[in-house]
C-alpha cells in the first residue's frame, strides 16, 4: 500500500482574535477547480467558530474571510461550533458540526443554498443524561464496544458530582452525511466512542426521543465498524463525507492509537456497500496518513492527523486534515490505486 504524498500546511492561524489559537479540521466542498473550505477556528480559551477560505486547485488559497462565517448562538454551543463537514444533497448544502457547551458535545447541522448563509437546524444526535443512557444500553453491556461507550463518558468527568450527573449528556461526535439519500432517506455516520455507527431519517423531526431510545436499545445493530488494528487501539470515528464510486462508498476515517505518551491520530480508509452502507466491503490494515512530519507532531495537541474533507483532481484524491490541532494540511493518493487496495483487503462486516 502506497502512503499518501504530503503537500504540507496550506492554512495557519493568524493574529486575528477568532483564530489566534489555531485553525483545524476543515469541511471541504469542491466545485470544479474551486475548493470551498470551512474550517474550525479557535481563539484563546479554546472557544471555536467556523472560518472560510477559498482555494483554486487543491492547495492554493485565493480568498480568506477576516471574520468567522458561523458562530455559536445557542446555550448548547456556547463554548464552540467545532469540526465541520459539508455535503450537498439535492439542491441544498448540509453543514454538520459539533456543538460544545463546555461539558457536552453533540452533533448538529445547518443548511445553506449558497454556502454564504447557513440556517441552523439543531442537534440531531441522542441527548440523554448518563443515567438514562445507561438504562437504554444496559442489556448490551456485555458487548465490549457498548461497555466502552459508558466507561468513556463516565471517565471523562470523573469524579461525578450529583449536580454534574444531571447536566452530563452522552458525547456523540463526528456526524457525517452521505452526499445522497439512500432508499429515500438521509443517512449519517456518527461516533459514540469508540466505534462508528449509522442512522437514517426522512426528516429532522423524525429524530425524536423515542427514535433514539429504540436506537440505543438495539445499539449493536447500528455499529458499522469497531476498532480493529494496532493503529486503532483507542477509537475510530467518521472523517470526511463518503465519496461515491462504482465500487462502493469510499470512507476516509480517523483512528486513535494509544501510546505511552498519549494518543496518536491517523487517517484511514474503508469501502462501504453502495446500497447498504452498513456493510463494510474493504478496510485497509494500515493508515494512509500518519503523523511523521514536524507540523503533524508538534502543535496544540501533538501527533494528530484528523481528516475531515476530500477533493478529487485528475486521478488524485486530496485529503484535508487538521495537523497537530492547530493548522490545516493536505495529502494526496492515486484514487484508483486506493480503491484497488481496498478491494484487495476485504473486510468481514460485524453484521
Amino acid at each position: 500500500m502506497e502512503l499518501a504524498t504530503k503537500h504540507g500546511v496550506i492554512l495557519e492561524k493568524t493574529e486575528r482574535p477568532f483564530e489566534e489559537l489555531g485553525v483545524l479540521n476543515p469541511a471541504i466542498y469542491q466545485n470544479g477547480n474551486t475548493v470551498h473550505m470551512f474550517y474550525r477556528a479557535a481563539k484563546k480559551g479554546n472557544f471555536s467558530t467556523i472560518g472560510y477560505c477559498r482555494l483554486e486547485g487543491p492547495t492554493t488559497v485565493v480568498e480568506r474571510n477576516t471574520e468567522p462565517i458561523f458562530v455559536p448562538e445557542y446555550i448548547y454551543e456556547i463554548h464552540g461550533v467545532e469540526d465541520p463537514r459539508i455535503t450537498k444533497i439535492e439542491d441544498l448544502y448540509y453543514l454538520t458540526y459539533v456543538t460544545y457547551d463546555g461539558i457536552n458535545a453533540s452533533g448538529a447541522f445547518a443548511i445553506s443554498k449558497d454556502l454564504k448563509k447557513f440556517k441552523k437546524k439543531g442537534i440531531i444526535t441522542p441527548r440523554f443524561i448518563l443515567n438514562e443512557f445507561t438504562n437504554y444500553i444496559r442489556k448490551h453491556l456485555h458487548n465490549p464496544s457498548v461497555a466502552k461507550i459508558l466507561a468513556f463518558n463516565i471517565e471523562r468527568n470523573y469524579p461525578l458530582t450529583e449536580t454534574l450527573k444531571e447536566k452530563l449528556y452522552v458525547w456523540d461526535k463526528n456526524v457525517v452525511l452521505f452526499p445522497k439519500k439512500i432508499n429515500g432517506k438521509f443517512v449519517a455516520l456518527h461516533r459514540l466512542f469508540p466505534s462508528i455507527q449509522i442512522f437514517s431519517f426522512e426528516k429532522k423531526k423524525d429524530l425524536t426521543e423515542d427514535f433514539w431510545k429504540d436506537y440505543l436499545k438495539n445499539l449493536p445493530d447500528h455499529i458499522v465498524m469497531e476498532p480493529k488494528y494496532e493503529h486503532e487501539t483507542s477509537h475510530i470515528g467518521p472523517g470526511a463525507p463518503p465519496v461515491e464510486t462504482a465500487d462502493g462508498w469510499l470512507l476516509i476515517y480517523h483512528s486513535a492509537e494509544r501510546r505511552e505518551k498519549g494518543l496518536v491520530y491517523h487517517a484511514c480508509a474503508a469501502l462501504l456497500d453502495l446500497k447498504d452502507p452498513q456493510k463494510v466491503l474493504g478496510r485497509l490494515k494500515i493508515p494512509i496518513i500518519t503523523p511523521t512530519e514536524y507540523y503533524e507532531r508538534h502543535g496544540y495537541i501533538n501527533y494528530v492527523v484528523f481528516p475531515t474533507g476530500t477533493a478529487i483532481f485528475d486521478d488524485l484524491i486530496y485529503i484535508y486534515y487538521g495537523a497537530a490541532d492547530d493548522k490545516i494540511a493536505v495529502a494526496s493518493l492515486n484514487f484508483n490505486n486506493l480503491l484497488n487496495e481496498l478491494k484487495n483487503n476485504p473486510h468481514e462486516s460485524t453484521n
